[in-house]
């Protein structure tokens, strides 16, 4: 996503020495529960205490603007009555099964392709139009739904904070102790694994009261595990295999793997399992969900293998070959096959009066190489490019002024070599306009549910998938169907349509 108005100067001054992923990072630090962290449900151990649920934290002008920010960060809110009808009705049925029936939940779907689920101490919960399209049926909506519903009863996110606010502390003390460097950074580690292990005890808990809820409220408790299932499924089949995997994290991550909580998932469900908690409610859900967006909205930028386009503002480029890429909340990143190479692509204000070449030099990114600073003309727009080195990665760099924008082009290799310099240079003389034509045939992709006739087959079916990677790999995370699964006449399943 593109955000006019904002400066993506990656928090603060870019060193070139520093590693890739700390370069392309861009998370928000919105307690969310993405595919792997927060929402990963799973079953309570049986040694876990029982919680004692609490009254949500009353709205504040704080949690106000922070909905404010969310709306920004994930598109606005998606409108689809019929989608918010069922929302609103399973959400009755989960609060009426809690132990706090009296407390109320504000349900906002956000116009995002991501997969996502997260709430406010204030009981407003969030969850993304992507996580629903990866949803199967009622009962996976519905164990997102309690897990952030438990989270908000138990005060966790009031917790978390507090807690962060301790960690800074810790740092900043740990920070003027002086003395032995290894004491300081074992001090660190041992305050890390505290509150990462705090943070799992979260989870459990979260995980405990959520799956409760649903099963009382008469939904299947596997519903959890299927979508945590699912989850893992999605982020193994879009994450590049490359150091900016968001699997390769340590030990000290502050939630369990989602194996682990796919097992406790069914571990939870099993005890909570009864003859009334089997409703899935597929076929409602699936109706509910037919001709919903998928992926990207157009009016935010989307991608196309390896193109950008962006119809608002009114441009594309082209990536190189065997790249993929991801429009993020902050930027347009891209990673090729192997990982040996990535760049980044966003908007910056740029004071009209600077030259290009001066911005470029002006110190946001260290150890730029001023003599390799050259101006440039780029399909008719002013540009101007230099180089950086670091001690693992080499930088090209271009920015791009496009009216009243600067653009920035930011590749990395490990190698450089002219062909790298000549796939750089190649996927920014790719930037132009788009047509009228272009612009106008700029539609979202779409969810349409579709019957299964004789003779089809998941290939078959599959292969009627447009806009997306791997359609047959796609169909089957879609639709909830491992690798040895087959469809049947009549099964009413997922496909992704133009």
């Amino acid at each position: 996503m593109i955000v006019l108005g904002k400066s993506n100067d990656f928090g603060g001054r870019l060193r070139a020495a520093t590693a890739l992923c700390a370069i392309f990072g861009f998370g928000l630090s919105l307690g969310a529960c993405t595919d792997f962290e927060r929402f990963q449900v799973a079953g309570a151990s049986s040694n876990m205490p029982a919680l004692k649920p609490n009254k949500p934290a009353p709205a504040t002008a704080a949690t106000d603007r922070e909905h404010e920010r969310i709306l920004s960060t994930y598109g606005g809110a998606y409108d689809d009555p019929k989608l918010e009808a069922l929302i609103t009705k399973t959400v009755d049925r989960l609060v009426a099964a809690s132990d706090r029936p009296d407390l109320a939940y504000k349900v906002t779907i956000l116009n995002s392709g991501a997969v996502n689920a997260f709430a406010l101490p204030t009981g407003q919960l969030y969850v993304t139009r992507g996580l629903i399209a990866l949803a199967s049926d009622t009962s996976e909506l519905s164990s997102v739904l309690s897990h952030e519903m438990a989270h908000v009863l138990a005060k966790h996110a009031a917790i978390r904070e507090e807690q962060a606010k301790q960690a800074v502390t810790l740092a900043r003390v740990v920070n003027e102790m002086g003395g032995d460097p290894d004491t300081n950074a074992l001090a660190l580690a041992k305050s890390k694994l505290t509150m990462a292990s705090f943070s799992r005890q979260q989870e459990f808990e979260a995980d405990n009261i959520g799956v409760n809820i649903a099963a009382r409220a008469n939904f299947d408790p596997y519903g959890a595990a299927r979508f945590l299932t699912a989850m893992e499924r999605n982020a193994a089949l879009r994450a590049p295999r490359s150091a900016l995997d968001p699997r390769s994290q340590d030990f000290l991550a502050s939630h369990p793997a989602t194996p682990e909580r796919i097992q406790n998932a069914q571990a939870s469900a099993r005890q909570n399992a009864s003859s009334d908690a089997t409703e899935r409610d597929r076929d409602i859900y699936l109706k509910a969900i037919d001709n919903l967006v998928y992926g990207e909205d157009p009016s935010e930028g989307f991608v196309r293998g390896r193109r950008f386009l962006h119809p608002k503002l009114g441009f594309t480029f082209q990536a190189p070959e065997d790249f993929t890429l991801d429009n993020t909340a902050q930027a347009v990143v891209g990673v090729r096959e192997g990982g040996g190479e990535a760049l980044r692509f966003d908007v910056v204000r740029v004071p009209s009066d600077q030259s290009l070449g001066d911005y470029l030099n002006s110190g946001w990114m260290e150890n730029v190489d001023r003599n390799s600073t050259e101006a440039v003309t780029v399909n008719g727009f002013p540009a101007a490019t230099a180089t950086a080195s670091g001690d693992q990665w080499q930088f090209r760099v271009y920015a791009l002024r496009f009216g009243s924008d600067v653009y920035r082009f930011i590749f990395a290799t490990k190698q450089k070599t002219a062909e790298t310099d000549r796939a750089f240079r190649e996927t920014v003389n790719s930037f132009r306009r788009l047509t009228l034509a272009e612009i106008q045939a700029a539609r979202p992709l779409r969810i349409k549910i579709v019957t299964v006739q004789p003779g089809e087959t998941v290939d078959t079916i599959a292969r009627r998938m447009q806009g997306v990677d791997h359609p047959a790999e796609r169909f089957r995370v879609l639709n909830g169907l491992d690798s040895r699964a087959n469809i049947k006449p009549r099964d009413r399943v997922k496909i992704v349509v133009d």
